[in-house]
């Protein structure tokens, strides 16, 4: 029987933590401010949006939440993200995506100020990350290391197969592992002998999406396999890129969806923002 890697409960444990330095952040006179910039009426970013407003009122930060229209142009984007940037009381910016066609998603994060980045989506960052520099990480990865740390899943010298390198998972995912000390392999669609490849992980990160893609026969017996995927099944029902049914009884620890990696996104998100006030309060 697999460990079951609760994510729910992990992103409770790191709310109450930073709900507690927050409010000792607020005795000393700090408080920690977030912007979420929301273009457009997308239903799903509209419910993340609306989470994230949540997670912040829970652990005390502020949140100041600009949401405009489909219709605003690229300018009119840049001009309010330069007003954040230039507002000392505004510690993170965070630009609400996909944004409508119109508007260039690489102008619009490269417009962040590095120092305010807390999706960690900024070149600048994403460098940092790379040369082992202070920056802020992609939040779902981050996630990931948290889950497999507070589960007592051992990276160091331990063979890591990521399968995906999108910029916003496969590749700092891969980077962070490395960080960690682990043998990282990276797999993607040009992959040749792909279930062979994942069998040698002792942890597999499945961040393909295509629902139920792994099967048992990509799982080495008792890896630690993490479900980065999120899906709705014929039946409306969610499920990841791993078959859990078919996967579970091999792996050794294994997160479900929903309820794994997904609630860790979040709970970084509000770690970057209050990592951004630390950043600035250590300056004054």
């Amino acid at each position: 029987m697999a460990l079951l890697i609760d994510g729910k409960q992990i992103s409770a444990q790191i709310k109450e933590e930073l709900k507690e330095e927050v409010g000792k952040m607020t005795e000393r006179g700090t408080t920690v401010t977030l912007a979420v910039i929301l273009v457009g009426e997308d239903p799903a970013s509209c419910v993340y949006v609306r989470n994230k407003k949540r997670a912040c009122e829970y652990i005390g930060i502020r949140s100041i939440s600009c949401e405009l229209p489909a219709k605003t142009t690229q300018e009119e984007l840049l001009s309010v993200i330069k007003g954040y940037n230039e507002d000392d009381s505004v510690d993170g910016i965070l630009v609400q995506l996909p944004l409508p066609e119109h508007i260039n998603e690489d102008a619009v994060i490269e417009a962040i100020d590095p120092k305010k980045d807390v999706d960690g989506f900024h070149p600048q960052s994403v460098g940092a990350l790379w040369i082992g520099k202070p920056g802020f990480v992609s939040c779902t990865p981050a996630g990931i290391i948290q889950l497999l740390k507070r589960s007592g899943v051992e990276i160091e010298g331990r063979e890591c197969v990521v399968v995906g390198r999108s910029n916003i998972v496969g590749k700092p995912m891969a980077q962070l592992l490395l960080r960690e000390n682990g043998t990282v392999t990276i797999c993607h669609s040009r992959t040749k002998n792909l279930p062979e490849v994942c069998r040698r992980a002792d942890i597999l990160v499945c961040a393909i999406g295509k629902p139920k893609f792994f099967t048992k026969d990509y799982v080495k017996p008792g890896a630690a396999v993490i479900d980065v995927g999120i899906h709705r099944n014929a039946e409306n029902k969610l499920c990841g890129d791993v078959d859990f049914a078919d996967v579970e009884p091999v792996a050794g620890a294994i997160t479900p969806v929903p309820g794994g990696v997904g609630p860790m996104t979040i709970a970084m998100l509000m770690e970057n923002c209050v990592e951004a006030a630390r950043r600035k309060e250590s300056l004054k």
